[in-house]
């Protein structure tokens, strides 16, 4: 007699043999084929501009109908996310590439910045300069008070 482990296993089992079901995605021509060089030109201007001033995918496709375009909006949304997309996808794979990381000897190189800040020194506030150093070779951050006075 199976117990339930049993049932659990055998059935995993099964389902893993299984292939997914494969569908042909036949190719055939849009209504927006004859339109997608200017739409993505249009996008292209837009992504150019700040968010404000962006005309939305509704208004582009209204541009496209005045242009002769008979078919749905659905399809012109659906063709300005795979432009995003796309163009964000190259964004991110052509500045992959430009990062180096930077070396350094011990000494060659720091950063340094002054700032002004207060403290309680013997029950008075005092004003105090302190001098900011960050060294680049071991990323150590040092930190020095002056008196100014």
């Amino acid at each position: 007699m199976l117990g339930h482990d049993d049932f659990r296993q055998s059935g995993s089992n099964h389902f893993d043999v299984l292939d997914e079901p494969r569908f042909k995605v036949w190719q055939r021509a849009s209504k927006l084929d004859p339109y997608a060089d200017t739409l993505s030109h249009m996008i292209r201007l837009e992504a150019g501009k700040s968010r404000k001033q962006k005309r939305t995918v509704r208004q582009l496709y209204a541009d496209l109908v005045a242009l002769g375009y008979e078919g749905s909006y659905n399809r012109v949304a659906a063709f300005a996310r795979e432009w995003k997309a796309a163009r964000q996808r190259e964004q991110q794979s052509s500045s992959r590439g430009a990062y180096g990381p930077l070396a350094f000897q011990p000494g060659e190189a720091f950063q340094f910045d002054w700032s002004e800040d207060w403290a309680i020194i013997g029950g008075e506030r005092t004003k105090l300069q302190v001098a900011h150093f960050k060294l680049s070779y071991s990323r150590a951050f040092v930190l020095r008070a002056y008196d100014p006075a």
